[in-house]
């Protein structure tokens, strides 16, 4: 799998988990981008990428993003 795999299946899950089908997510975007993007939905974000990638983020993985473009690269190092 590569990076733009991880990153159009991301953008899906975000889609999804804010019900808006045309939300577009660049690397730089943080949760103050998004309406809504509180810690419920960033639990709701998680749940849906581990079940998704059949992966688990630890906490203090979680904890250090900063930023979608994290997410991806966080995502991108265990599903290689």
């Amino acid at each position: 799998m590569n990076r733009n795999d991880v990153v159009e299946q991301i953008t899906k899950i975000f889609q999804d988990v804010f019900d808006d089908p045309n939300l577009i997510l660049k690397d730089d975007t943080t949760a103050q981008d998004i309406p809504g993007w509180d810690s419920v939905a960033m639990i709701n974000i998680i749940v849906a990428i581990e079940e998704h990638f059949n992966i688990r983020l630890k906490t203090r993985e979680i904890d250090a993003l900063k930023s979608v473009g994290d997410l991806y690269e966080t995502v991108l190092t265990k599903v290689s």
